[in-house]
């Protein structure tokens, strides 16, 4: 049998195919993700306020923009993003103490990081909503 042939036939060692990454090591890579993107919102109030402070009409424009379908939807990603990224660092400062490392702990952590950014998204654009019609 040639070098060629044997290497050919040797199985191939487990890859992404058949990997699930943990969802610790997911949350944690989104975590950082969402970092990113605070600085790009961050960029956007920055243009918010700047707008505010050179005139009325710049002010307008950016209000407009922000106000379109996708300026919501960024604003929405924003939001959450932020939840995110404050609840992933509280997990982590709480994993910095010792406390919750245990694997199935830690992966309950990570899934109540994740849903409890959701709800808290929903619930920052509904009191927001809320507020805005008095």
């Amino acid at each position: 049998m040639s070098k060629a042939a044997a290497t050919r036939a040797r199985p191939l060692s487990p890859h992404l195919s058949i990997y699930r990454p943990p969802i610790t090591m997911t949350m944690s890579i989104v975590h950082r993700i969402t970092g990113i993107a605070l600085y790009v919102g961050t960029l956007l109030l920055v243009c918010w306020l700047l707008a505010a402070a050179v005139s009325e009409e710049w002010f307008n424009l950016v209000n407009w923009a922000f106000g379109t379908w996708l300026g919501r939807l960024v604003l929405f990603g924003y939001t959450w993003a932020l939840m995110h990224h404050m609840l992933g660092g509280i997990r982590h400062f709480i994993w910095d103490t010792g406390a919750m490392l245990e694997k199935h702990t830690a992966s309950k952590v990570a899934w109540a990081t994740l849903a409890g950014s959701v709800v808290l998204t929903v619930l920052v654009w509904v009191v927001g909503y809320m507020a805005r019609s008095f």
